[in-house]
């Protein structure tokens, strides 16, 4: 019995220290990274889509608690991402291209909260990443397709605004369309808008009136215009295949899961730090991809297909690099 007394006694005085033991373990590890987000456009707008799609797939397998605002005016983008950082956020997303200045004041006066914005601008130590949209690879590729498929040997391209993001893909697939049809002409157009399909639209048909066979749907509003007009279309940044099944031929895909599950794991693990996410946006980091052909599948020239397989291995091994261009793409056509 007093045997017995003994080692109840040590139990009961040591479950103190045990229960200290469990108290002092790291909070992240006893519940789920907060995250919030702030975007300028809808959800559904290409760009933030991505941002907004790997988040939401975090939520789903419980890795994080997920807030976020869209149609954020950029007199307003301040605002909201200090009500996010005060109110508890540990880390957050968004683009700031158009508010760069206000973005990095707020990460600034909010130290412990780890930022990851699409910026055009360098990281901010100790607590401003920065990510882009580095799908140069598949861009190419969907270029070939264009390239191969034109018949008229003129190809429209309308984006948004003349800036890194969209110029470094608008000279990639310009450069793939080159590589398989030399004599290939462009015609540029920018909307000014981040989200105008209507604006997109009337560009596109004027480049259908002056002999385009193929469009370059940088923004919404393209492959409705080509649909219309029956012409082909190359997506970028998603896939709207489903939606333009006859029009809709090939598209070059960005996958923001890389970067935001390394984001959250370093917030977990308390590693953490500023810096470049960019580069988990290409093809060897599974970052983008060129999308299926689907309904297409058995309408390219199998000749065409087998070299953009091709020059996809050469991009995966190392081989063959996609030159990145930022300058403003211009117009070639006669």
């Amino acid at each position: 019995m007093t045997t017995r007394r003994r080692i109840v006694q040590t139990c009961l005085a040591a479950l103190p220290l045990a229960l200290a033991g469990l108290s002092a373990a790291p909070a992240w590890a006893q519940s789920k990274v907060k995250v919030a987000a702030v975007y300028t456009v809808p959800y559904e707008q290409q760009w933030v889509s991505r941002i907004h799609e790997a988040l939401k797939a975090a939520e789903a397998r419980g890795e994080i608690e997920y807030k976020s605002s869209e149609n954020v005016a950029n007199a307003d983008y301040e605002r909201v991402m200090r009500e996010y950082a005060t109110g508890g956020a540990q880390l957050m997303f968004g683009e700031v291209f158009g508010v760069e200045s206000a973005a990095r004041k707020v990460a600034k006066d909010f130290p412990k909260t780890a930022f990851v914005m699409g910026s055009s601008g360098k990281v901010q130590a100790p607590n401003f990443s920065v990510f882009d949209n580095y799908i140069q690879e598949p861009a190419y590729l969907s270029g070939m397709v264009a390239g191969g498929m034109t018949k008229t040997g003129k190809i429209g391209m309308v984006g948004g605004f003349p800036i890194p993001e969209v110029n470094r893909l608008m000279h990639a697939f310009m450069a793939g369309a080159k590589e398989v049809n030399p004599k290939v002409e462009f015609t540029v157009s920018f909307i000014n808008s981040w989200f105008d399909p209507p604006k997109a639209k009337e560009a596109t048909f004027a480049m259908i009136d002056k002999g385009a066979d193929v469009l370059y749907a940088e923004r919404f509003g393209v492959s409705d215009a080509a649909k219309e007009k029956g012409k082909l279309a190359i997506g970028n940044v998603i896939n709207t295949q489903a939606q333009y099944p006859d029009t809709v031929v090939a598209s070059a895909l960005w996958h923001m899961e890389p970067s935001v599950g390394r984001a959250i794991q370093a917030v977990k693990d308390g590693s953490y730090k500023a810096e470049d996410y960019g580069p988990y946006s290409m093809m060897k980091h599974k970052g983008s991809s060129l999308a299926p052909f689907g309904t297409f599948e058995k309408k390219l020239p199998a000749d065409l297909i087998a070299k953009v397989q091709a020059k996809q291995a050469d991009i995966l091994s190392g081989k063959f690099v996609v030159k990145v261009d930022d300058s403003q793409p211009k117009s070639t056509a006669k």
